[in-house]
């Protein structure tokens, strides 16, 4: 069984950073794992996700260049630096972990990931 749990959200000013952790437990070193975020009737959206090696990673165009995800293996716990925040990122936003081991590619699809933490709200706003 794995269990993830996000922190580190909050209200952030508009320019502004915060920093997402996820904590995990269970089988993570060996698979891709993701940030996606849900905002008030829309759908959940793919953010960022990261290899099981933590040598690539893959990132949504409405967040390329101001979001940086990572992850520490020997610790079990991926990060999301968030930077330049804009109201439109606010959203709760979910850490989940990819159902295949060892994937080479970079999942985008919500269908591709078998566990999930609870969320984070992250507002952003002046």
């Amino acid at each position: 069984q794995v269990q993830l749990v996000e922190s580190g959200g909050g209200l952030a000013q508009p320019g502004g950073s915060l920093r997402l952790s996820c904590a995990a437990s269970g089988r993570f070193t060996n698979y891709t794992v993701a940030w996606f975020r849900q905002a008030p009737a829309k759908e959940r959206e793919f953010i960022a996700n990261i290899r099981w090696s933590g040598s690539k990673s893959d990132y949504a165009d409405s967040v390329k260049g101001r979001f940086i995800i990572s992850r520490d293996n020997t610790k079990n716990m991926l990060y999301l630096q968030m930077n330049d925040l804009k109201p439109e990122d606010t959203a709760l936003y979910y850490c989940a972990r990819d159902r295949v081991r060892f994937g080479l590619d970079f999942p985008r699809i919500r269908e591709r990931y078998d566990y999930w933490g609870q969320g984070t709200q992250v507002t952003v706003s002046s």
